[in-house]
């Protein structure tokens, strides 16, 4: 589901009423808790935080007019939606982050390979989310993207 917006205060104003506060609270958790390095905007029609071209020339290999994306938020049709590219870059903060799970939420972690889906937005997990924002700098994102997932 895209919801056509330019800012992330659009992107909110735009989502069902019942997701406000949980988009919300998601984006300020991402906010306060991403390496410095990161910055907020929107992209592929989500509220996104990418490792900017100023840091990162490049950008993505998939279109490298675009920033390389690093995490985004998404209401869904079905569910609320993190992405997160350190859970499927890095095995060890992917195992972290299941096995820290269970001790946050006391329903079953509905994970893809960077997407973790709230489909009950009161069991999100605002302060593991937090620690796991805190596991990677850009500049750690940038030397495990170009190793595993650019194309040369």
């Amino acid at each position: 589901m895209t919801i056509d917006a330019k800012t992330p205060e659009e992107y909110i104003s735009k989502v069902p009423e019942e997701r406000k506060e949980a988009i919300s609270k998601l984006r300020e958790t991402l906010k306060n808790n991403l390496p410095k390095g990161f910055e907020e905007c929107i992209n592929y029609g989500m509220i996104g935080f990418v490792v900017p071209h100023s840091l990162y020339p490049d950008g993505y290999h998939c279109d490298p007019k675009l920033p390389l994306p690093f995490a985004n938020i998404a209401s869904q049709k079905n569910f609320v939606a993190l992405y997160h590219t350190a859970i499927y870059a890095d095995k060890e903060i992917h195992d972290w982050f299941v096995n820290e799970y269970p001790k946050h939420v006391n329903t079953k972690l509905d994970m893809g390979k960077s997407c973790i889906r709230f489909k009950n937005i009161q069991n999100i997990p605002y302060k593991l989310i937090g620690e796991l924002c805190q596991k990677m700098t850009p500049q750690e994102w940038i030397k495990i993207y170009e190793q595993n997932i650019k194309k040369s």
